[in-house]
């Protein structure tokens, strides 16, 4: 007899996204193969979405303490499967999504899977500024996992045993799904992507939201400079560096395939020139005050 395929259950942290929740699981449950489990974990919403879960037969609990590592580390407290698959609430899995997961987990050395994520954008036909940029610099999993030795935890799957191995998920004191994929990666778990294992993510609405993300991204990065030998040197190196990089950067907004037409591909230039300046002002700020702490305090967790 063949044998049973193992359990995949899907873990998704929410925080005050109803509608957007009820999407995600709308696209779990069209998809080429039904979900063996899904538990939503709400991280202190203003309402809990009983009905959005019950509607969808999955399961809800609720974390207390704020951050989505730790919402995930309750729903994996919970789940059965030894296939553990998470993706945001605000994200829509593709209707090969599950398939993709577990033909890439028939192969017994798979142990970490990181796969596609694109930007669902608002009107295909017309797309923003924010759209354009994160089409082409925004969740690119291939090179967080070639280059950085992590993948993000809103397109992530990976076997129990090796997640009980690792540990946890951090809370909001770290970026918790680089910490993550770079401590499996240091104890030597092998992490590999799968581009049909295919995730949408929306853009962010403004640039106040882009530059919210980016506050927090740097700060991590500001802290963990000062704890490497020569590390402020290669942070004001960085900060230098950052006003011109979008020079740099043109070959690659010009050769994406995630855009297309010169009209998608001025507008993500554009938006690259924005953050870019954005970055080099906060890292500046960051190596006069020394005050990390501000810009993670500052973290919208709706």
């Amino acid at each position: 007899m063949p044998a049973t395929p193992p359990r995949i259950s899907i873990v998704i942290p929410h925080l005050n996204q109803p509608a957007m929740l009820a999407r995600c699981l709308d696209a779990l449950a069209v998809g080429s193969e039904a979900p063996d489990e899904v538990v939503v974990v709400d991280n202190g919403s203003d309402e809990l979405p009983r009905a959005i879960c019950e509607a969808a037969g999955a399961r809800l609990l609720q974390e207390a303490e704020p951050g989505p590592g730790p919402a995930r580390n309750r729903g994996i407290a919970v789940t059965t499967g030894e296939i553990l698959a998470f993706i945001d609430a605000d994200c829509l899995a593709d209707p090969g999504w599950i398939a993709a997961i577990r033909a890439a987990f028939a192969d017994p050395s798979a142990e970490i899977l990181g796969g596609d994520v694109r930007i669902a954008r608002a009107n295909p036909a017309r797309v923003s500024m924010i759209e354009a940029y994160e089409s082409v610099y925004a969740y690119r999993m291939d090179r967080y996992i070639a280059e950085q030795g992590f993948t993000g935890t809103g397109n992530l799957a990976v076997r129990r045993r090796v997640l009980d191995a690792v540990g946890p998920f951090g809370g909001l004191d770290v970026a918790e799904d680089r910490d993550w994929g770079q401590r499996a990666t240091r104890a030597g778990h092998a992490l590999r992507y799968v581009p049909e294992m295919r995730v949408y993510h929306p853009a962010r609405q403004s640039f106040a939201e882009l530059a919210l993300k980016w506050d927090r991204h740097i700060a991590h990065d500001f802290e963990a400079a000062h704890l490497r030998p020569g590390g402020r040197l290669r942070f004001v190196l960085k900060t230098a560096a950052m006003g011109l990089s979008p020079l740099v950067e043109l070959p690659r907004v010009l050769r994406s395939d995630r855009l297309s037409g010169p009209r998608a591909r001025a507008l993500a230039w554009v938006g690259l020139w924005r953050i870019r300046l954005y970055r080099m002002r906060v890292m500046a700020r960051l190596l006069v005050t020394g005050d990390a702490e501000a810009l993670t305090g500052r973290w919208n967790r709706g």
